[in-house]
Order: C-alpha cells, then structure tokens, then sequence
C-alpha cells in the first residue's frame, strides 16, 4: 500500500425516489433539484473532487437520462488526463437480462471496471444525502486502523435510530454488529442516549471487495447493508468512522457541525431548503474552500422591479415584477407577476406565476404556468384534489410540459 493510495470511486445513483413522487415522476432520486441552481448529486461529486478523488464511476439506473445529461454539461474534468473522469455507467448486463437488484449487486455487476483499473481502494457513497466531507479524513483513518472496509457513521438521538441501519461498534470503532432498522436499537459505545448509523458510504480494500462480491452473488446477496456488511464483520477487519468528527475547511461556527441529510421524502427535501436560508444558516451554501459544482449556467443576473424580498434565495435569468417573496428558494429564469406572493416555497426552473397568484408552504416543479388569482397552499381539501400534499401540509405541483427555452409568453429569454 503506498503513502498515497490510489481511490476509485463508485457512486449508486440508481435510486427510483418513491418517496420523493412526483418530484420523481420524470427523473430520479439523484437528480432531483436542489437549493437555487443544484440537484442532488452534486453534493457527492463535490465531496469527492474537493477530497481530491477524480476516478468517479456513476452508475444509474431509474429514469436515469435527467442525471445523463447533468452529467454530460456539468461535471466534465479534465480531458487531457485519463486518470481523471465522471463517467455514467448504466446497467451493462453481463450477468444475464438484470437491471441492478440492490447496491452490493450494481457493484458487482461492475467489477469488470474495477478491476481494469487496479485501485488500492474503493469507495462506496450513495447519491442522494445532503453534506459535507473530506472523504480523505476517512481513508486515513481507514489506513490507520489497517480495515478491510470502514463504514461512515454518524451518531443519532436513539429514538431516532430505528429507521437506519445501525452499528455496534466497540470505543476504538471495531465494529461487532450491524442491523438495518432494528425495533431495538444498540447504544454507541459510552453514550446510551445515540446511536451509530450507517450513513450508506463506504471503504473497502480492493481484493477484500471483489472476493465478497463474488461470494455474496454465489450466496445470492444483493444488498451491503443486508448481506454483505454482517457476513464480513463476521471475518474481517470492519471499522465505524465517525462523521461527527470530520472537518471541512471553511466551514462556518454557527452551522450545524456534522450536518448531514436523508432528503428522501417531500417533507425531509422541503426541511432541508429552510435549513440554507437565513443569516446563520445550519448548512451554508456558500463555502469558497469546498466549492459545490454544478450546472455552469450563462444567464444573467436575476432582475427585481419594485419586488420585496425577504430571506430568500432567488437563482440566475429570474424576473420579480411588483411580487412578495418570503422564506423561498427560487430557481432559475422564474417569472413573477405583480401582487404574486410566495411563503416558505420552493419555485423550480422556468415557472411562470401569474399576476395575483398566492403560494404557500408549496413546491412547483419545472415548466409549469400557475394562472392568475390561483391560491395554493390555503385550503388542503382543495389542493389534495389536484396536487400531492404530504401529511405536514406540504403541497407539490408536479413538473409541467416545456423545455430549457420555453419562454414565447415571458416578458423576457435568456438563453
């Protein structure tokens, strides 16, 4: 093993996104929007480019061509290396007419592009949490305690832990058991108020990996968390970071240290934008030492005529004529009326809100048009008629009928 290992990296970004439906309807899980001009992946490719790990295989899936072409126009390093890449990897299908059957099983089906490449070590992230990490934090410590695989872990309120997978892990970080969303959680070690979940990333040395994937699919395993993690804690060196402990450079004293979000439903995807907005956010969108990539978008600036804006985040190509924005993220090249009023909401690209339109606690996918005098978000009797509304009030208009340069009705076009 050298001093600087050589990483490759596999991201699972095949996830279909149920529970994030009808955001969902046209794309997945992954490459759902996110804050003023993000989607969801972009948060691990950032992780790991900033981490300084530029082999990154994507393998996709479910209504996968939305993250293609986010892929294609937005993450392309540099050429001239052939070291360094992003590549999509959909399922190839070399075992037989299979798509991916769990997260262990899409690896496997992908160690051909593993093993061509040699690495010392793979990491194993999934794409669809909201954080920050110095991945390379977690390799030392991998390398430091000589593990075969190391599992991210973060600590949780224990009555909170029956809905992840959980780590019994010694004070050293040994791990001695693992159990997805037991009923009865195990304490960490010294701390019976948490405990240790498994945040779905992972380490693993080379040879260790191939040979478990090889005997997981002889044992007909499918899953990490299911089959594979407790068969090798049984025989081989497992270790639990804690992600607790991770420091990012930039990261500012009053955001919430360790933070780190499942936005796998509507209610946890809309909790998660209110977390960015403020003067003291808890997540900080605005980190020059560990830079989020994305979308490099041409359009200019946003334009307000007499608007009132209050605590929002309001993204590049809009216009906000004579409209009353509060506590709202606003995506790309949206139009606002006059008298339009948004409260708590989350606006996607290419909307258009008519004169007089009220929103409340809502989020509208892209390309859709929200006639004039339309109130949504006031009376949820009327809104379950029409639209998805999540049991905390949260009502999704799903995503219009349009394109990138739909705009023959706007008072403007930024191509």
């Amino acid at each position: 093993m050298t001093i600087a290992p050589n990483i490759l990296a596999l991201v699972l970004a095949g996830g279909e996104g149920t529970r994030l439906h009808p955001l969902t309807q046209h794309r997945s899980k992954p490459s759902v929007p996110f804050g003023g001009r993000f989607r969801i992946v972009d948060f691990v490719l950032s992780n790991l480019v900033n981490s300084k790990i530029f082999a990154i295989y994507l393998l996709v899936q479910y209504k996968s061509q939305s993250l293609i072409e986010h892929i294609r126009r937005s993450w392309v390093l540099a050429p001239i290396f052939p070291e360094q890449f992003i590549a999509v990897v959909p399922p190839q299908m070399r075992e037989g007419p299979e798509w991916f059957q769990g997260t262990s099983d899409a690896v496997y089906q992908n160690l051909g592009l593993i093993e061509k490449r040699s690495p010392d070590l793979v990491v194993v992230f999934g794409a669809d949490h909201l954080y920050r990490m110095d991945v390379r934090q977690m390799v030392a410590f991998h390398l430091q305690h000589a593990a075969d695989v190391t599992i991210a872990a973060l600590p949780v309120p224990i009555g909170m832990a029956s809905a992840f997978g959980i780590i019994d892990a010694g004070g050293d970080g040994c791990v001695r058991g693992f159990r997805e969303k037991p009923p009865d959680p195990t304490p960490m070690a010294g701390d019976p108020t948490r405990a240790f979940a498994s945040m779905g990333n992972y380490i693993f040395t080379t040879e260790v990996l191939s040979t478990a994937l090889r005997e997981g699919h002889h044992l007909g395993e499918k899953d990490f968390g299911k089959d594979l993690l407790p068969r090798l804690i049984q025989t081989r060196r497992v270790f639990a970071y804690d992600f607790s402990g991770n420091r990012v450079p930039g990261t500012r004293d009053y955001e919430e240290r360790g933070y780190w979000r499942d936005i796998g439903t509507i209610d946890a995807y809309f909790a998660a934008h209110q977390d960015l907005l403020g003067a003291e956010p808890k997540f900080d969108m605005f980190n020059p030492k560990w830079r989020i990539g994305s979308s490099n978008y041409q359009g200019p600036s946003p334009k307000f005529v007499h608007a009132e804006v209050d605590n929002s985040i309001i993204s590049s190509g809009g216009l906000i004529r004579g409209a009353r924005v509060r506590n709202s993220i606003v995506r790309r090249e949206v139009l606002m009326e006059e008298d339009v009023e948004l409260d708590e909401c989350i606006v996607m690209d290419y909307a258009v809100l008519r004169k007089g339109v009220r929103l409340r606690r809502a989020i509208v996918d892209r390309y859709n048009t929200i006639n004039a005098g339309e109130r949504i978000g006031y009376d949820m009797d009327a809104d379950r008629r029409r639209f998805t509304v999540t049991d905390s009030g949260i009502v999704v208009v799903p995503r219009g009928v349009g394109t990138d340069t739909r705009a023959e009705e706007m008072a403007f076009r930024y191509l």
